[in-house]
């Protein structure tokens, strides 16, 4: 069984539980780092937050997204924009 954590702020956070064939070889780090990339590409979380869920310092998280497809680059140029002035 696999537990992925999900922090919306520093105070609150709620635990998710699913269940995973045996078979799929990946390890619980893995589906970790998938849900918590996944999560930040679609702007759902920050790196912070996304790298906290993963288990991870933020500047590992960002070095290891290109691993799980994702860029570290949002597709907008409003976010980037947001992204540079938050940085």
């Amino acid at each position: 069984m696999i537990f992925v954590y999900l922090q919306s702020n520093i105070l609150y956070m709620r635990t998710i539980q699913f269940r995973v064939p045996d078979d799929i070889d990946l390890k619980d780090y893995d589906f970790s780092m998938i849900i918590a990339s996944k999560l930040y590409e679609d702007g759902k979380l920050s790196s912070g937050q996304a790298a906290e869920i993963a288990g991870l310092s933020k500047r590992t998280f960002i070095e290891l997204l290109g691993r799980y497809g994702v860029s570290v680059f949002s597709q907008s140029v409003s976010d980037l924009h947001s992204d540079i002035a938050n940085a």
